[in-house]
């Protein structure tokens, strides 16, 4: 969030009027009326700063209760934050990609969390793609304001209403799993959300649509690896290889994702069969627990090794 800057001017100290006339200044065609001398440092910085406070509390306001960018809402995102409709092939995307690697060898699906515009969800595609060595391709999790974005979390959780991203992020895993291809999702905040959704509409359509049985559905998803930062989700199907990161200080994912491992509703809480958990502890506050560029990426490890508890 951006800070205000309220280091005031100091006060003009007072002179005694010079007897000389002003300098008359020359007024360019089409500048309009000069405007009035200023009075003093104090006077003039008490305008400033107010300017300064209004539009960052419009900024924050609008950040809060609306704004925000639905029309890219459920597309995919990659280099240079160009976006793709929904349903392009991952192979006509060409994702973000490490600054020392132009050529990575895996690539990863990532889906972002509340309040982040598209250009937000891309500088973080770039810090997973240096941490990872990975290419990223986005699915855009759109924000229409902190309101509206917590009220869409409430729908996720019940899996109530449409969501786009979660349309996109499953039509795009089970055209995959289809094809015979894994996939490596990531998933921070609301984005883990949006990840469980999709996939237990994945697990249905292979159970409805390809008549396959929970086992079978189990094996096919078992080409899925998954990882989640600061998850909001609580409950994810069983099948794919999954990695939950939780920050104990963050009270997004140990409220409502998957705990902070002590308390005593984690029997409710369900990561999927065999998920790894990766707790630490970090910061205060929600931008210094629960942010997914300085927080959560500095523990992140190799996929194999975190799997393996190393």
């Amino acid at each position: 969030m951006t800070s205000i800057d309220r280091n005031l001017a100091s006060p003009a100290l007072r002179t005694t009027p010079s007897s000389a006339p002003a300098e008359k200044k020359p007024v360019l065609p089409g500048a309009g009326p000069v405007p009035p001398p200023t009075t003093g440092g104090r006077a003039d910085g008490f305008e400033a700063t107010g300017a300064a406070r209004g539009a960052a509390a419009n900024k924050l306001l609008g950040g809060i209760f609306g704004g925000g960018d639905k029309k890219y809402d459920g597309v995919l995102v990659g280099a240079k934050g160009a976006t793709f409709p929904p349903g392009t092939p991952l192979s006509q995307v060409p994702g973000v990609t490490p600054r020392n690697n132009a050529h990575p060898a895996e690539t990863l699906i990532y889906v972002n969390g509340i309040n982040n515009n598209k250009d937000t969800q891309f500088a973080s595609m770039q810090q997973l793609a240096d941490r990872t060595g990975a290419k990223v391709i986005g699915v855009h999790n759109a924000t229409e304001g902190m309101v509206s974005d917590l009220a869409q979390c409430v729908k996720d959780k019940l899996d109530k209403g449409k969501n786009p991203a979660v349309d996109t992020m499953a039509d795009t895993v089970y055209a995959e799993l289809k094809a015979g291809r894994g996939v490596h999702l990531v998933a921070h905040s609301q984005g883990a959300l949006v990840t469980s959704r999709a996939l237990n509409d994945v697990a249905n359509r292979l159970r409805i649509e390809d008549g396959m049985s929970s086992a079978q559905v189990e094996k096919a998803m078992s080409k899925l690896k998954v990882e989640t930062f600061g998850g909001a989700a609580a409950h994810f199907p069983d099948g794919p290889q999954y990695v939950h990161y939780v920050n104990k200080n963050d009270i997004v994912p140990t409220w409502f994702g998957q705990g902070d491992g002590d308390g005593v509703d984690e029997w409710a809480r369900d990561g999927g069969k065999g998920a790894v958990v990766r707790r630490f502890e970090q910061g205060s506050g929600i931008e210094g627990t629960h942010s997914f560029d300085s927080v959560y990426l500095k523990h992140r490890v190799p996929f194999e090794q975190a799997r393996a508890g190393r």
